[in-house]
């Protein structure tokens, strides 16, 4: 559990709570981003989470703000397929042609991940500094390296911004068997991210709501930084996942080579555009490269983009930023804006030359 604890709250007074409730406090984190001081609690008894925020209730709001679950959050890619075939996915978003205008260069692009491999040719020099969340340690992992390699590859294959730098977060562990990230870590990254001036954050994974999380991305939106998510891989029935599905955050779901909707895609209204996500190349541990599919690998490459339209003017908001990706979109399915495509699949170059170079 996450405890929302004032930060002129002695340890000792903590502990005290703690132990009345049978819990152990494991770590404690400030926030820059919010001000809030949060605790990790462990709850060691066999009393649920919901009776135990209801139980925490009965302490004084002076010294326990708030508490709530550390949520779960599953990166948002599908099983990969062996390697097989070139890259489709520059040549759909006007890739080559935008490179022309702007690389990205230096600008900071955050990936919130699984640990990546830094050694990989493809990422020779693109990753300027790096933090661990999750304190475990373990050998790089596919979907973050496959997600820095689809927004900064710039050697075997291309990357939608080849020149910025990545900030890495490792706040997704795969000891479990699939990659999953809490709130603790990821806010911890967020805020490690904030800290480091990055422009904008990709967030290639899926959960549930989280008052936490929403006032973190809240506050990072207007720091100026462009929050961009997977739509989620959990089909057309599923609730809006999140942090996509945040009003501060620019969803985004994943197209096939020939422009129709990646099977596996959420739906739902706040869907911004769609990028290709079905059978694209990327780099992959140990110097190897994998086909992956997913609206993750989709909101990476819309992370590029962004990068290159910061690139050319500096000043964009998030909000500007959000507009000019949709408003340059190509349309697909219904006409206008809809639940499945969003505003249509990002077209690069004409998302740069909408806006006059600074």
């Amino acid at each position: 559990m996450i405890c929302d604890c004032p930060a002129n709250v002695s340890a000792a007074d903590l502990d005290a709570i703690a132990a009345r409730h049978d819990m152990t406090r494991l770590e404690s984190v400030t926030l820059a981003l919010t001000g809030r001081t949060l605790q990790l609690w462990r709850i060691n008894s066999g009393v649920s989470v919901p009776s135990m925020i209801t139980r925490m209730a009965s302490e004084p709001q002076s010294q326990v703000a708030g508490m709530q679950p550390n949520y779960l959050y599953r990166l948002a890619q599908s099983e990969q397929i062996p390697i097989a075939a070139d890259q489709y996915a520059p040549q759909k978003i006007d890739l080559p042609e935008a490179h022309r205008l702007a690389r990205g260069n230096r600008i900071l692009v955050a990936i919130i991940d699984s640990k990546i491999d830094a050694s990989h040719p493809d990422l020779a020099g693109a990753i300027t500094a790096s933090f661990d969340a999750a304190a475990d340690n373990e050998a790089a992992h596919s979907h973050g390296t496959g997600m820095a390699g689809a927004i900064a590859a710039h050697r075997n294959m291309l990357g939608t911004a080849p020149g910025v730098g990545l900030l890495t977060v490792r706040a997704f562990s795969a000891q479990a068997g699939s990659a999953e990230g809490t709130t603790f870590n990821i806010l911890k990254g967020l805020d490690w991210a904030a800290s480091q001036g990055a422009r904008v954050v990709n967030m290639s994974f899926a959960g549930p709501p989280d008052p936490r999380l929403r006032d973190a991305l809240a506050k990072a939106n207007k720091k100026g930084m462009v929050l961009i998510a997977a739509a989620g891989n959990a089909g057309p029935n599923s609730p809006p996942l999140f942090p996509a599905a945040d009003p501060s955050v620019i969803a985004v779901t994943a197209t096939n080579a020939n422009d129709g909707l990646f099977e596996g895609a959420n739906r739902g209204n706040y869907i911004a555009v769609a990028a290709p996500g079905v059978d694209i190349l990327a780099p992959a541990p140990d110097g190897a490269y994998q086909f992956t599919t997913g609206t993750s690998v989709a909101a990476a490459e819309v992370s590029g983009v962004a990068a290159l339209l910061i690139e050319r003017n500096p000043a964009l908001t998030p909000a500007e930023v959000r507009k000019i990706l949709m408003d340059t979109a190509r349309d697909l399915g219904p006409r206008g804006r809809d639940r499945d495509f969003g505003a249509g699949l990002i077209n690069a170059f004409k998302a740069l030359t909408a806006i006059r170079p600074r």
